[in-house]
């Protein structure tokens, strides 16, 4: 997968797992494209961990990885300080 497919997975499973746990909803693009690619090495780490697949292309098993490692990630960011509304 390119560049251009980590920026667009990126911003899709950033976008969503703000969403889902209300952590940055007054941030713009770039803010769900950093989340969205931190939340997929996340959740490659902890599927890979389980012996599951990681992050395998740009699919719906990849969006979902990501999308879990986002909320992840927003989860334990929120505990360091982060704005929830």
């Amino acid at each position: 997968m390119g560049l251009l497919g980590w920026i667009v997975l990126g911003g899709l499973a950033g976008w969503i797992a703000k969403n889902v746990t209300g952590v940055g909803v007054d941030r713009g693009c770039l803010f769900n494209v950093f989340v969205g690619v931190i939340g997929s090495v996340v959740g490659g780490l902890i599927f890979s961990y389980f012996g599951e697949k990681s992050v395998t292309g740009f699919n719906a098993w990849s969006l979902f990885v990501a999308t879990a490692g986002a909320v992840v990630f927003l989860w334990i960011a929120s505990f360091f300080g982060g704005s929830k509304k």
